[in-house]
């Protein structure tokens, strides 16, 4: 740690005065505004086009702003945030099962093992109904009863049903939701859209964010754009792991080149490990195959409850099964919490008990709902994601149960940033899973889509103007400014140093050392002691890789994927350190950060509140291993901690 290291948290974090259920409506009763005639004056960049970054660059252009929207793929449509399947989350209350704006706020905050501000999680909450009002209205296709009301179901860590859903590709019909919304605005030439470009660094000009610079990914050139406000939309890092339910394109760099350029990152070690994801199965896969949660309404897990056991699942008679959720938390049972219901899972194929031709998994079994609800009713649930499972592994999981495992997927750390989204530098906004501000220490399941959607359509277009309001006669920062031309210069640099290199050794070889370290020693269970030997061993592998030991195609001014692997992979091997670092810091259990030497003589997690009750922000100090800690201290009014039984 850096001998700087500061125990008092110096910035705002901007969080109303008033009653918890006022605060919202507070903020915009007595935020700045911009008149229409002067929103045209302003340019804003949007990086990334999920749901989070075509929602903001839809609205703030339909506001009147000049947008720039950036994605490194072909088409916007190709965004991860289709890989969201499940549903999204909203406290509407249509089955009169007792939710409300409240609960689902207690939910999320418990949920996250009160580890996420109050006022943020209060207003994900509030915002949550306003927003399926506004997809319905895009003509996004939720499933509905027979009488035409929107249908609900249930999500883990909660015993309400709040989660809307389109069969099980919600992600997918949300994001076409705000595509064409986007698209609309590019017709328009209210966004201007910028396809296959990666942003390679940020322009931080006397303290505040002034413009970006991207390469073109099809031919290497490398382009400067000015704006008067930045916002990162780029995602999550969970694709680090390697092996992880996201995209291979998916990564850090947005996020992580925000950081060294003055954006504190929050709680970097925080990332979900999904309990219902396809195993691996062989050593030459590049991603695993995320089966949503959703499935778990309806589906029982178990193991058999021998070791040796070698009959096909459909022979093994119900008292030789082990229904370990249902045993170990009855209340709850199959929809216990991701990070509860993950351990559960590791810790039953640890013990041997796992199944499949690896032993990695666990049977997710639509014996029983068959039965009861019969095949057409799970199919029009379901449908394609039984589809999906069938066509990887020609089982038909009404059949023969489905073969599950956990697998890295969420990033619940993040950029910090303010009430107002915008983090610790002026001008630079980060919104959905780029920043940290929701979910605490772990996500509840169809918040995800939730806090994109939101965070997009609702909140960016009500905080941006606090910010721009009193630069209306500012012009755009000059492309040929110093900083522009110091940073153009140090990335061609830096290109030229992967290119130049004369290594053996692939990108992908590195990401897969990488993301096993970081499995074993900083995923579902951490130790002091695997914890520093993984800082130790992530030291030396960014060492090898600096070395030059890499293998990279020369052409800068085409299409090569190995090039930009390489840039990727040198911030993945800086911020793994710092989720190692974050990790062994945090001397305590709580949601998806499990240490070993912190839990109850049950196995759960043993929460300290005294000592840990806040939010591990760092700083870059220009030196990778010494970065400077921060804490922003965590106050509770309306729903004080306690300890979070699922049981």
């Amino acid at each position: 740690m850096n001998e700087k290291e500061k125990k008092s948290f110096f910035w705002d974090s901007k969080i109303p005065d008033g009653p918890l259920e006022e605060k919202w409506n507070l903020f915009k009763r007595n935020s700045k505004l911009i008149s229409p005639n002067n929103r045209k004056k302003f340019k804003i960049i949007v990086v990334g086009t999920g749901l989070s970054g075509s929602a903001a660059a839809a609205t703030l252009a339909e506001q009147g702003y000049q947008v720039s929207s950036f994605c490194f793929h072909d088409s916007a449509r190709r965004a991860h945030s289709i890989a969201a399947q499940g549903g999204v989350n909203a406290a509407k209350n249509y089955k009169n099962d007792g939710d409300s704006v409240t609960r689902m706020f207690r939910d999320t905050l418990k949920g996250g093992d009160f580890r996420s501000r109050e006022a943020n999680v209060y207003r994900l909450a509030e915002c949550s109904l306003p927003f399926i009002d506004l997809a319905v209205s895009q003509g996004v296709p939720f499933n509905r009863e027979y009488g035409g009301y929107l249908e609900n179901r249930s999500f883990g860590g909660v015993q309400v049903s709040r989660t809307f859903y389109s069969k099980g590709q919600t992600g997918q019909q949300l994001l076409l939701g705000s595509y064409q919304t986007l698209m609309r605005q590019v017709h328009l030439s209210n966004v201007q859209l910028y396809t296959n470009t990666e942003l390679l660094d940020y322009i931080i000009i006397e303290g505040q964010a002034k413009g970006i610079i991207v390469r073109n990914l099809l031919n290497g050139h490398l382009e400067k754009h000015a704006a008067h406000a930045i916002v990162v939309a780029s995602g999550g890092f969970g694709k680090i792991y390697y092996l992880s339910t996201l995209a291979l394109g998916c990564n850090a760099t947005a996020v992580w080149r925000a950081h060294k350029k003055g954006a504190l990152f929050a709680n970097p070690s925080w990332t979900q490990i999904h309990p219902t994801s396809l195993p691996q199965s062989n050593g030459y896969q590049s991603k695993l195959t995320l089966m949503s949660e959703s499935l778990r309404n309806d589906g029982r897990i178990w193991v058999p409850k021998s070791k040796d056991e070698c009959r096909q699942p459909g022979e093994i008679p119900e008292e030789e099964r082990d229904y370990y959720l249902e045993r170990k938390y009855p209340s709850y049972g199959n929809l216990a919490p991701r990070d509860i219901s993950s351990r559960a899972a590791k810790e039953r194929i640890d013990l041997g008990f796992g199944v499949g031709p690896l032993k990695n998994a666990v049977y997710l079994d639509f014996k029983d709902a068959k039965k009861t609800l019969g095949e057409e009713v799970l199919r029009a649930r379901y449908g394609n994601l039984f589809d999906m499972y069938q066509k990887i592994t020609n089982v038909d999981p009404l059949s023969e149960p489905m073969l599950i495992s956990p697998s890295a997927h969420f990033s619940m750390g993040g950029l910090w940033v303010d009430y107002e989204l915008m983090t610790s530098v002026p001008g630079l906004y980060a919104i959905g899973e780029a920043n940290f501000a929701d979910h605490g220490a772990n996500r509840l399941g169809a918040n995800s889509l939730l806090q994109a959607s939101v965070d997009g359509y609702f909140i960016l277009p009500a905080t941006l103007p606090n910010y721009l309001y009193d630069k209306v006669n500012s012009p755009l920062v000059s492309t040929d400014h110093p900083s522009f031309l110091e940073s153009e210069e140090k990335i061609k640099n830096e290109i030229h140093f992967y290119t130049k290199a004369n290594g053996q050794k692939l990108i992908d070889d590195y990401h897969k050392e990488l993301g096993k370290i970081l499995y074993d020693a900083c995923g579902l269970k951490r130790s002091q002691a695997d914890l520093e030997s993984a800082i130790d061993t992530i030291q030396k592998l960014r060492e090898d890789f600096l070395s030059g030991n890499i293998k990279v195609p020369k052409d800068v001014y085409s299409k090569n994927a190995e090039l930009e692997k390489a840039g990727r992979m040198k911030d993945y091997l800086e911020l793994a350190e710092l989720m190692c670092l974050d990790a062994l810091l945090r001397e305590e259990s709580c949601g998806a950060h499990f240490r070993m030497e912190h839990q109850t003589a049950e196995g759960e997690a043993k929460r300290d509140d005294k000592n840990f009750q806040f939010v591990s922000c760092f700083e870059w100090s220009g030196d990778v291993s010494n970065p400077i800690w921060h804490k922003e201290r965590l106050e509770f009014e309306s729903f004080l901690p306690k300890d979070r039984d699922y049981k």
